[in-house]
């Protein structure tokens, strides 16, 4: 029997998106996204083109589609006949201020700030959520533009490509470094000229592959498949294990929580014992305990979990939250010996599956925690399991976006925990999945899970945090946790 195509072979879908209005096609840029997405549309693949327009009737056209495609429960329409050779343009907005029509090769002679129509970073995301996309190209995508707008909003694989070999003075010195934040959610950079390239080297450090705007449309569009079809292997497979997604099915539904810590890390008071009376309490059916650079206080509860009251069962999975040398933390599930801290990334990931364990990535882009940056992530991408998409304890949300955001353009498995240094704060986030036994039948449990949240006040946990780690004296805090140790003891993992 012949084997189909793999993912990175099939035909994909594509968005290249131009800052400059659709109708100036004397303009470089915009007459090399014609001529490739042609070609790329005449091989089958389904290509959108999202412009900024003159044309008032094109913008009240393109939103009438998008309208019907969103509230018809039509998302696909938009992209349907677009791979017969004759791609579909979009307007997402109307110009209102022009940049010159050749902003690729030299200097212009006069220079005026781009201005972004009001309403295109909104027509731009219901677009991007509507519609199912492999790809988001982008073409000069620097701030404010349309280019930018789609790549802040993209949840999609995201290809930049750079043209003009002059500098962009408002990106490079006055918002770098919000330009910077939003570059480095492209997982491919190309630029037109070697100048452009080491111009964007030199402000925007990064693997820069040059392509040509005046190659032919055949070996253009050749270069692109190229490109795409790389970053599309390394896209995580969707439905895991047939059989054990059928083993796992029959099972009862339980919540759990990924992350939360113990008197066994420096940061946290809570004992053992109130954790796990605590998670009792609050209905959870597993935790993963994930004490800094430390193991012994998950192989503690797993010991005194299996002693808890039958009629309130609480399955420990050992882990830790290892601290690498510069790279950020990383946790490793179903693990049985401490990892030390202070390797690099890539050896605490070989570490983890050296013990059968899980890579799991917890607050990937919470600059306030210490994280792993896209760059690194990108290295260890085969080897991570899955991703913390959601986390309370983040002060920013966009954090936790960008971390969905990442998950799903991979394809990465995602996860939530309460990362609760306090027993009040356990449970704030939690799974609910089908109950599994050992690593293979939980991550296969998660590929379906519903991660599940409620209000909760950050400021209140970090308080208390505060107060029982920090706040108080160390015989105090002995005294406190004896109190706590005999309560959590005396209810029978019913109540903390």
């Amino acid at each position: 029997m012949m084997a189909g195509p793999t993912a990175s072979q099939m035909p994909f879908s594509i968005a290249h998106v131009t800052p400059y209005a659709w109708e100036a096609q004397e303009n470089e840029v915009n007459a090399y996204i014609e001529r490739v997405t042609r070609e790329l549309s005449v091989r089958g693949h389904r290509v959108l083109v999202l412009a900024p327009s003159r044309s008032q009737e094109r913008v009240r056209a393109s939103r009438k589609a998008l309208r019907a495609a969103r509230g018809g429960g039509r998302a696909d329409s938009l992209l349907a006949g677009t791979d017969g050779g004759e791609p579909r343009v979009i307007a997402v907005g109307e110009v209102l201020d022009l940049q010159p029509s050749r902003p690729t090769r030299t200097p212009p002679t006069r220079r005026r700030a781009p201005a972004l129509p009001i309403d295109v970073a909104r027509t731009i995301e219901e677009l991007l959520s509507t519609v199912a996309l492999d790809f988001v190209h982008v073409h000069e995508p620097f701030a404010p533009s349309t280019a930018n707008a789609a790549l802040r909003h993209s949840r999609s694989l995201n290809v930049g490509s750079f043209h003009a070999p002059t500098e962009r003075v408002l990106s490079t010195l006055v918002a770098r470094r919000f330009v910077e934040t939003f570059f480095g959610r492209l997982d491919a950079r190309t630029a037109s000229l070697p100048a452009t390239a080491e111009l964007m080297e030199r402000h925007f450090p990064g693997d820069y592959r040059l392509l040509d705007d005046g190659a032919d449309a055949a070996s253009a569009a050749d270069e692109l498949e190229e490109i795409y079809r790389g970053l599309a292997a390394r896209r995580h497979s969707r439905g895991g294990d047939p059989e054990l997604h059928r083993r796992v099915g029959k099972r009862a539904l339980i919540d759990v929580d990924l992350h939360m810590h113990t008197d066994h890390s420096g940061d946290c008071a809570t004992p053992v014992e109130v954790l796990l009376a605590t998670a009792a309490e609050q209905g959870l059916g597993a935790i993963a305990v994930t004490d800094h650079n430390e193991v012994s206080g998950a192989l503690e509860a797993r010991r005194q979990a299996a002693e808890m009251d039958p009629a309130h069962p609480v399955k420990v999975i050992v882990a830790e939250e290892v601290k690498t040398a510069e790279q950020g933390e990383v946790i490793g599930l179903f693990i049985e010996e401490k990892i030390p801290r202070g390797l690099s990334l890539e050896e605490t990931v070989a570490e983890i599956k050296r013990q059968g364990g899980l890579v799991y990535v917890p607050h990937p882009f919470d600059r306030m925690h210490s994280v792993p940056d896209y760059e690194h992530l990108l290295k260890i991408l085969d080897d991570v399991d899955a991703i913390e998409v959601f986390n309370p304890r983040v002060a920013i949300g966009a954090f936790n976006e960008e971390a969905a955001r990442f998950a799903a353009k991979y394809r990465i498995v995602a996860g939530a925990g309460s990362d609760s240094h306090v027993a009040q704060g356990l449970g704030s986030v939690r799974i609910r999945m089908r109950d599994f036994d050992g690593p293979q039948e939980f991550l296969q449990s998660l590929r379906d899970a519903d991660i599940l949240t409620r209000p909760t006040s950050l400021l209140y946990v970090q308080a208390l945090k505060f107060l029982q780690t920090k706040a108080t004296p160390a015989s105090a805090q002995r005294a406190r946790k004896a109190r706590r140790v005999k309560r959590a003891k005396r209810t029978g993992g019913q109540g903390a």
